[in-house]
């Protein structure tokens, strides 16, 4: 069955149904369905998802609008017989589950499954209606005081589309944008979850358990109140937790950072001398290009310099060095560096890198 059909079929179809199903006294094998086949989409938000199954009839040369989808809300001469939207597919209710509450066109919705409607009006207007029913057939039975939300939306027009679609666009850190696409319509849908926070309350649930057996939970949740600025104090509290289990740089460096963000510059440079004492060679080369994106050019040499001190015969210390020095405009001193790096026979890529920086600065 596609969609809502006009009574007299339906009553011949649930017949029809009814007098096979008596000829089996068993269960009965498992069949495609045709001809509007099931179909799950699903969309990963941050850590959350949203999960849309429907059935996908197809335009066949119909006329939808209007017609097979009547326009505005319709009885339908059977269930509830209320005024209804479109079951926005085919079959069963399409039903739309979300991991965790989420926002949906500026709606607070709990997490859980809903039966998703759609509502088009002649004018490309439209309503999105999310119900708290979402195991019946069609809407048949849709009540209204059932209704987790209902808001307008704007039909946009699309290139034709034989199948019925569900789909994510417009993705972001926070949001998605669910579209069902059939025909030459698109009934756009804006989802969004609180990401950072729900971030946060699993790392905190997360850490409760075999996750918090080690440093890196702590120190990972920590970092990541750190890149996202949420929750510092929460942050502090995990990461000084973590260095207790391993002082490291990579502790080390977290705790700096958070230091900083909370506006104590003299206890983030300490505590980064700190992480630095303790650093390996490729633990500094990162710091070295992290401030060298952040144009910290001095800062950035004073620390790749370092890390040839310590490393005297790495190339790929030497050939760093070369680039900290080229970006802040020191042409001799690139120079020098990247011919340092070539004498220690480096690996094809650090070769090719020198190479590439004294022939743009006509040393080679």
């Amino acid at each position: 069955m596609l969609v809502q059909r006009p009574i007299s079929k339906l009553t011949t179809l649930l017949s029809v149904l009814l007098v096979s199903a008596s000829g089996f006294s068993q269960g009965v094998i498992t069949t495609p369905r045709v001809p509007s086949p099931a179909a799950t989409t699903s969309q990963t938000v941050g850590i959350s998802t949203i999960t849309v199954n429907y059935s996908r009839p197809s335009v066949k040369g119909r006329e939808i609008w209007g017609a097979l989808v009547p326009y505005g809300w319709n009885k339908q001469g059977f269930g509830n017989n209320n005024d209804a939207p479109w079951r926005a597919g085919a079959n069963e209710n399409t039903v739309i589950t979300f991991s965790h509450p989420a926002t949906v066109q500026g709606h607070s919705v709990p997490a859980g499954s809903y039966g998703l409607f759609f509502v088009i009006n002649k004018d490309n207007t439209g309503e999105v209606i999310l119900s708290k029913d979402y195991k019946s057939w069609g809407s048949f039975w849709y009540e209204p005081a059932r209704d987790e939300m209902r808001e307008k939306i704007e039909i946009r027009a699309i290139p034709q589309t034989e199948l019925l679609t569900y789909d994510f666009i417009s993705l972001s850190k926070n949001s998605a944008e669910l579209v069902l696409n059939w025909e030459k319509k698109q009934f756009p849908v804006k989802i969004e979850y609180a990401v950072d926070d729900i971030v946060m309350a699993n790392a905190a649930d997360q850490l409760k358990n075999t996750v918090g057996f080690g440093w890196q939970g702590y120190a990972s949740a920590a970092n990541y109140a750190l890149q996202n600025n949420v929750n510092t104090d929460q942050a502090m509290k995990w990461i000084d937790q973590a260095i207790a289990q391993n002082s490291s740089f990579a502790t080390l460096s977290v705790k700096s950072g958070l230091q900083k963000a909370k506006g104590d510059q003299a206890a983030a440079d300490k505590t980064m001398n700190d992480a630095m004492a303790v650093a390996n060679e490729a633990e500094l080369n990162t710091y070295g290009y992290t401030l060298l994106g952040n144009k910290e050019n001095d800062k950035a040499i004073e620390v790749l310099k370092m890390n040839t001190q310590r490393h005297p015969k790495s190339a790929n210390a030497w050939d760093s060095l070369g680039e900290a020095y080229a970006l802040k405009g020191d042409k001799e001193n690139a120079i020098a560096n990247f011919k340092k790096s070539l004498s220690l026979n480096p690996p094809p890529n650090v070769k090719a890198n020198s190479e590439k920086y004294l022939k743009q600065l006509g040393a080679m």
